[in-house]
């Protein structure tokens, strides 16, 4: 009998009655939330073990007494490093003759650059010197002086070996757009933009005290930020708000990514361009290669100027697209701003969007610190994390470090011993069920490197019960209600959860929960190793039985 290629016919056919219990994978795409500062939301997907159609529960969780669920999300398995740099290492004959060849030319590149940046550093002094109201626009004759270092800036692209750059696309003006937003791949596309727009940027506050670059970019106008400053950010919004309403600014240029990536993704829009809701001009920047790869990434500068001083040409390319406005019925929401502008930003360059962020870098930079032989696998796609968690980057550092410290294997891989060791508990029941909450694959160890401990303990650390349950435990512990719990306290509350603890292993979690070491437990210390160690909340589940199901009522 033929086969039925109908395209009503199952493309596979139902499995075998005995077929093997199987890891369920279901896709859904998070609604975006308002209130983030991430503009792309990624898919994610809701991991559980399935025995014959049913959920396999036989762990009791532990935290369920505070609202947390077993079959907490966690993103698919991440393979992309949006950080990396392709030729980190000099690769092949033909670099290394290449290379032999240019070190003289180099040698002349590097003198134009330090004439130049010499040169250009004396004119934006001279436009800068005696200027004291600087939050107005910069006088015309101000503005005249910095050509001259705008000029300079071209010349040094042009010892970088960018002798031509191919433009396509129309800037806008700058009533029509006041700001710009472009992907970032090098130190390159600021000093490219400096020559062709000489905009307002805004920047880290550490560029201010670089030497030479400190100065030149004062004269940008440069609106500075603290990215984990909640009032500085909302600061530099204003001052976007306010440049952008005046034409007597320059144009405003943002870097959305808010780092450099490698180019072959593009990462998740802050909102800050996108927030003041004036129309935006995209421009996307490439740098077509065979033998050197120009993004930042873990390279370090002397490093990148060393390769981009040594080629005959580096080529880049800079596409100014169509202007991307607010739809009016919904003007107040910059995160579909934003991901209208990040979509054809992508769109144009080829690339997918990932949620990654600079969070991962800093998550990468960590890794790397503590020695790990494969730093790029503890990324978790920060703004993915950020808003589904609540939880921040520098919170994540924190994870990632608790969790290097249980010594993973090469492969990321934690063993249950390590796991109680860094937590200082012993082996019993409520350990195994702490464990196995975090071990949602059922294999006996932490899997997908660092993903599960820190969005299990973030999937903790985010229920609204969880810092009544602290201060409650807290006030429970307390039993003399000085104010602090003393070692027998501690002793009285964890022993009802594991039973038969020695003096040693008290010692271990008192000296845990005494973050400023006086040998007394304040609210203060008890909250903070609470919220750095947010799984051991389960010890107190027995303190808080009855407590916990009047939470849970109210709940």
């Amino acid at each position: 009998m033929a086969e039925d290629h109908s395209l009503s016919t199952p493309l596979l056919s139902a499995p075998p009655a005995d077929y093997p219990s199987h890891l369920v994978i279901n896709v859904q795409d998070p609604d975006p939330d308002p209130t983030e500062s991430t503009a792309i939301q990624s898919p994610s997907i809701r991991l559980h073990r399935q025995q014959n159609g049913v959920c396999n529960n036989n762990t009791l969780n532990p935290f369920e007494f505070i609202g947390a669920h077993e079959d907490f999300e966690v993103p698919s398995s991440i393979t992309i490093d949006p950080f990396r740099n392709h030729t980190l290492n000099i690769a092949g004959l033909y670099e290394f003759v290449k290379i032999l060849i240019c070190l003289p030319i180099a040698l002349v590149r590097v003198a134009l650059f330090g004439l130049c940046l010499a040169v250009g550093y004396m004119a934006t002094y001279l436009a800068l010197h005696g200027w004291k109201d600087k939050e107005n626009p910069m006088p015309k004759w101000r503005c005249r002086l910095m050509w001259v270092t705008r000029i300079c800036a071209r010349l040094i692209l042009f010892s970088f070996g960018y002798h031509w750059i191919k433009r396509k696309g129309k800037p806008a003006l700058r009533e029509i757009a006041p700001i710009v937003v472009s992907n970032h791949i090098s130190y390159v596309e600021p000093i490219f933009f400096f020559y062709e727009l000489f905009p307002t940027i805004v920047a880290s506050e550490l560029h201010d005290s670089m030497p030479f670059v400190g100065t030149i970019i004062r004269a940008m106008q440069v609106i500075y930020v603290d990215r984990f400053s909640r009032s500085s950010r909302k600061h530099a919004v204003n001052e976007i708000k306010r440049k952008a309403s005046c034409n007597g600014f320059p144009q405003l240029l943002l870097f959305p990514e808010g780092t450099t990536t490698n180019g072959r993704l593009l990462i998740s829009f802050q909102l800050g361009a996108f927030i003041p809701g004036y129309p935006v001009q995209p421009v996307i920047v490439r740098y077509p290669h065979v033998h050197f790869d120009q993004s930042w990434g873990h390279v370090t500068v002397p490093k990148l100027m060393f390769r981009m001083f040594t080629q005959f040409h580096n080529f880049m390319e800079v596409d100014h697209l169509p202007l991307v406005s607010p739809h009016e019925n919904r003007k107040e929401n910059a995160i579909h701003f934003a991901q209208m502008t990040s979509h054809l930003m992508a769109s144009s360059l080829n690339v997918v969007q990932t949620s990654h962020s600079y969070g991962d870098f800093m998550l990468f930079a960590k890794a790397s610190e503590l020695n790990q032989e494969n730093p790029s696998q503890f990324m978790v796609e920060m703004a993915w994390v950020e808003s589904s968690f609540r939880i921040k980057a520098l919170e994540a550092i924190d994870f990632l470090e608790i969790f290097l410290s249980m010594n993973p294997d090469p492969s990321g891989h934690v063993e249950m011993h390590d796991f109680l060791r860094v937590l200082r508990l012993k082996p019993c029941s409520l350990s195994e069920k702490i464990f196995g909450f975090i071990d949602v694959e059922k294999m006996g160890k932490i899997t997908l490197a660092g993903n599960l401990f820190l969005l299990g303990s973030a999937h903790i650390l985010k229920q609204p019960l969880f810092k009544q349950a602290c201060e409650l435990a807290f006030t429970e512990c307390d039993i003399d209600g000085k104010n602090c719990i003393l070692k027998q306290e501690l002793r009285d509350a964890v022993t009802l959860a594991v039973p038969n603890m020695g003096e040693d292993e008290i010692s271990g979690i008192h000296s845990l929960f005494d973050v400023d070491g006086d040998g007394k437990i304040s609210e203060d210390d008890f909250v903070s190793c609470l919220r750095r160690h947010p799984l051991l909340i389960a010890l107190f589940f027995p303190r808080l039985w009855y407590t916990g199901l009047s939470i849970a009522d109210h709940r």
